[in-house]
């Protein structure tokens, strides 16, 4: 049962859900094989043990918690499937922690979110090894060149980006279709610990109601 307004698993298993959706239509239109659909479902099935081994480590989200709780403004970027993961990510930090956040497709930074950037604003980048990792790379980069904090957010293995930035969060070696899942975990677990060092209620912050009825 889902307790918390923040709805944290209702996101994750609606992200499965469009998973086996896709499957489907993709088996009914001919795009898919028997054998790649079953690669895909399988690949599914391993999620709760992905999922379980991220959350049993929360010794490292609460010292990343430590590091970032001071901050009052947030940018967390991502490229292609992981942008809606990155607005994912900032909601669920302005919902429990009350601290800004906005979630930005990586591409767009130069069209306005560039000029926040300093030593007072943290960037979450979303930099897992896909398709769109070089491109990423290159804008956290630009992060880096006007003095943002970086927590990136990697695969587990990337030595490349780890070294350049403040902070890493890993995630595991996945099929790109199970990597935005896989992110959604350790960037709510951040909003949790930093929303507990915060003093504030997780389940039920203020001014948010479990379902809205007015317009």
């Amino acid at each position: 049962i889902e307790i918390g307004v923040a709805s944290t698993k209702t996101f994750v298993a609606s992200l499965t859900i469009l998973n086996l959706l896709a499957i489907f239509l993709g088996q009914s239109r001919g795009v898919l094989d028997t054998a790649k659909s079953r690669e895909l479902v399988d690949g599914l099935a391993k999620l709760p043990r992905l999922i379980g081994d991220l959350l049993a480590d929360s010794a490292v989200y609460q010292h990343l918690a430590k590091e970032y709780a001071g901050f009052d403004n947030f940018l967390f970027l991502g490229r292609g499937p992981n942008a809606a993961i990155a607005s994912e990510g900032a909601l669920k930090l302005k919902e429990i922690s009350y601290v800004h956040a906005e979630g930005y497709p990586a591409g767009e930074m130069k069209h306005g979110p560039i000029a926040l950037i300093d030593d007072a604003m943290a960037t979450v980048a979303l930099a897992p090894k896909d398709s769109l990792y070089d491109k990423v790379v290159n804008n956290v980069k630009e992060v880096m060149a006007r003095d943002g904090r970086v927590l990136a957010v990697l695969t587990e293995g990337d030595t490349q980006l780890a070294a350049d930035v403040d902070h890493v969060l890993y995630i595991p070696e996945a099929p790109e279709n199970l990597i935005p899942l896989l992110i959604t975990v350790p960037l709510q677990m951040l909003a949790y610990h930093i929303a507990l060092l915060r003093d504030r209620d997780v389940d039920q912050p203020r001014n948010l109601a479990k379902s809205v009825t007015v317009e």
